[in-house]
């Protein structure tokens, strides 16, 4: 079933825009302990396993919660309270992950670079050659502060070279963005249902290193976010430890029948990647000019931008848009004045095309003559 014209189109990183069978997937209840229920919880886990290429090496082990939770618990469930982390940070969500070590009370350092520029790798070469004490790398594959796709194959590669682990925060990207664990060396993967394959939030996962996890008893520093005692429990029963979101999984579970459908990852950046470039091309008639240049530009969602024009107000702009169906989301950049505007969720190359009509009246009714920044 389509999206009827009512239906608001979300052009944010998650909650996104899902489907009418996914959303009809949650008007049943389930109990928490009924076979249905815990086969469809193992039925997700493998699935997620195999979109990462990673069932002979890797366990998965969902978590209540946003995926902010999931980063957390992998966090702190395998870093030791001996190890040191370093942390390649060029957007919010590095800076998150440093903010959650502080809480922990993990040793760690920052290899911080502006939020259009991926990390040096050469300084990551010259850092884990330099700090033996360092036993984890934390990485974010895409950063959606500015939308920016970071090398992690690259990074993977001086990490193994350096035996050091590597974590990624792959919230954005995972399910769109090719990550294959037969070709790129993690110690684990995190991300969460409520992005690009399409469910509703509530739910995040850590694909964890089997050995790795296996190693990690007594690490973490909070029980509700101990992905050992998950694991475990999980092995034994394929129940939860504690409530879990049913109608959120059992949504997950119905979104991931139709990634399936599209073509798995390949079907879903195809479309992504379409979205992305009818967004740019159609704002570019409008004078809007995207942060980053294309080769790093991920197809997940683009920050532009503010018009130089003194009329515009972003306000005022997100309110018609959204009067029109559209609704966008405010930029996240230290350094410079931009909005964002999502590619991912249900929507089509179509959709995007309407929204970029949507700005454009927009920007008529508000008197604005150009998009063009300063």
């Amino acid at each position: 079933m389509s999206l009827t014209p009512d239906d608001p189109r979300l052009l944010t990183p998650g909650p996104l825009t899902t489907s009418h069978e996914t959303k009809a997937a949650m008007l049943y209840d389930w109990g928490s302990r009924d076979a249905a229920f815990l086969e469809a919880n193992v039925r997700v886990r493998q699935k997620l396993l195999e979109i990462a290429g990673a069932t002979s090496t890797h366990v998965c082990v969902p978590l209540q919660g946003s995926g902010t939770f999931a980063v957390e618990a992998a966090l702190g469930t395998l870093i030791p309270r001996s190890g040191k982390a370093l942390v390649l940070v060029n957007g919010a969500y590095g800076q998150r992950m440093n903010k959650m070590l502080g809480y922990m009370q993990r040793a760690f350092l920052v290899q911080e670079s502006s939020e259009d520029s991926p990390p040096d790798l050469e300084t990551l070469q010259q850092t884990l050659a330099n700090d033996p004490l360092i036993t984890h790398v934390l990485a974010v594959h895409c950063e959606t502060t500015s939308g920016i796709l970071n090398p992690v194959e690259q990074i993977a590669e001086i990490v193994a070279q350096h035996k050091r682990s590597l974590i990624i925060d792959a919230m954005s990207a995972f399910g769109a963005v090719p990550l294959d664990a037969k070709q790129v060396q993690f110690d684990a993967v995190m991300a969460s249902s409520n992005k690009c394959l399409e469910g509703v939030p509530g739910m995040g996962y850590a694909i964890i290193h089997r050995k790795k996890l296996e190693q990690s008893k007594g690490n973490a520093h909070s029980l509700s976010l101990d992905l050992h005692d998950q694991w475990q429990a999980m092995e034994a029963s394929s129940q939860w430890r504690f409530t879990p979101p049913t109608h959120v999984l059992i949504a997950f579970d119905k979104a991931i029948e139709q990634f399936e459908k599209e073509g798995g990852v390949a079907g879903r950046n195809a479309r992504y990647s379409e979205n992305c470039r009818t967004l740019i091309s159609g704002m570019a008639d409008l004078g809007f000019e995207p942060l980053l240049p294309p080769e790093r530009q991920a197809p997940i969602i683009v920050t532009f931008r503010m018009p130089a024009d003194p009329t515009f107000d972003f306000q005022t702009f997100y309110d018609l848009v959204k009067e029109r169906g559209y609704i966008l989301y405010p930029g996240k950049l230290t350094d410079a004045p931009s909005f964002r505007v999502g590619c991912i969720g249900h929507v089509q190359p179509t959709d995007m095309q309407a929204a970029v009509d949507a700005m454009k009246a927009a920007l008529v009714e508000m008197g604005v003559a150009s998009g063009k920044p300063a």
